[in-house]
């Protein structure tokens, strides 16, 4: 693709808020390919080269990451453009493949959705900013909303309360708006801070509430998140995981097995919730994706499920949860299907247990 066939990357990134796209991938080898509601269309023009590719991030990239790319394998940064008279956010992960460079570009909307339009149950959001105290792990696979959930509960603890918020982001995507109550310091690894681990640990020195933890990748991470909230703090964070049990799983295994039980001990206490999601395509083409969750709440069972090591009895806690605010995977892929946001067929590749999807509306599908 020459430079005169290529469209500019203002071009490329405003088209792609205009096609309510969440993602501009540029691959060498394949034209600029935008992801719409979870399909992949082809942003026309053809096919890009590595070198095409970086003048197009250098035109775009701020400084220091652009330097940053020359070093590293892999960078992620936020930026801004103008578009359409206003301004546009986007998180962008610039990465190598075979020697050659390439990048994604994922639209950060300008107002937090809210959690109705997310399709997050607003009333257990309400219970989750309304902790003092414990560790949230919003969960999922890449892609899932997470970081999207995450935004939504610190805006809700932004507007409602007085207390002291921390983030530790990597890249900064939403930016929060001063209230009249809260107080909020968002601070963007690789800029503001070496990593999450040193985030965290600098966070815990200016007197906060609440600290969102962007992601827990190592052990030095969790074993500081779930100390700080054992110790009178709310951690807001997510892990890459496919269902709830997982993320327990996740976080032990971070540790030797010589310290599992004593980590187990920990997080039998300090765990409040943990929301795995799934995005999962429409029924209807071109509609947004819909949100299925998983729930899990910390009760007891839960708590000496977690504390005695027996992971695969949570699935149980789960399905015989529902008093205390549990949602198993198969019932809200259910609730999903029969209001006509995804089809039975979606459901069905997605539930633990096609079969007993009917069970939960009483009927057979």
């Amino acid at each position: 693709m020459t430079s005169s066939d290529t469209p500019s990357i203002f071009n490329l990134l405003g088209r792609m808020v205009e096609a309510e796209s969440s993602d501009l991938h540029l691959v060498a080898g394949y034209p600029p390919t935008y992801r719409t509601h979870g399909s992949l269309h082809r942003a026309g023009g053809g096919v890009l080269d590595g070198e095409t590719i970086r003048a197009l991030i250098d035109s775009v990239l701020p400084e220091p990451h652009s330097s940053r790319i020359k070093d590293q394998k892999s960078v992620d940064c936020a930026l801004a453009i103008d578009y359409d008279g206003r301004s546009c956010r986007f998180r962008a992960n610039v990465f190598r493949a075979r020697e050659t460079i390439g990048a994604c570009f994922r639209y950060v909307p300008d107002e937090i959705p809210s959690f109705e339009w997310m399709g997050f149950p607003t009333e257990l959001a309400e219970k989750m900013v309304a902790l003092r105290n414990g560790l949230v792990i919003i969960t999922g696979v890449t892609g899932s909303g997470k970081t999207t959930t995450l935004a939504g509960l610190i805006e809700l603890i932004n507007g409602e309360s007085d207390r002291r918020i921390i983030t530790v982001e990597e890249p900064i995507e939403f930016v929060y708006s001063p209230t009249e109550r809260s107080l909020v310091s968002q601070r963007e690894v690789g800029v503001d801070v070496d990593s999450f681990y040193d985030g965290l640990v600098s966070g815990l020195r200016q007197d906060p509430d609440v600290i969102l933890v962007g992601e827990i990748r190592d052990r030095e991470t969790a074993q500081m998140a779930i100390s700080a909230a054992e110790t009178g703090h709310l951690i807001l964070t997510t892990l890459h995981t496919q269902d709830a049990k997982g993320a327990i799983t996740r976080l032990v295994d971070l540790f030797p097995r010589t310290t599992q039980d004593d980590v187990r001990s920990q997080l039998s206490l300090s765990l409040r919730y943990v929301v795995c999601q799934h995005l999962l395509p429409s029924c209807e083409e071109h509609a947004r994706r819909a949100l299925a969750l998983e729930v899990l709440t910390a009760t007891h069972p839960v708590r000496a499920a977690i504390r005695f090591g027996k992971v695969e009895s949570i699935e149980s806690a789960i399905q015989t949860g529902r008093k205390d605010g549990m949602i198993t995977l198969d019932e809200s892929l259910a609730r999903l299907a029969s209001t006509n946001r995804i089809t039975w067929e979606t459901a069905r590749s997605f539930a633990k247990d096609a079969d007993s999807l009917s069970d939960y509306l009483g009927a057979r599908r």
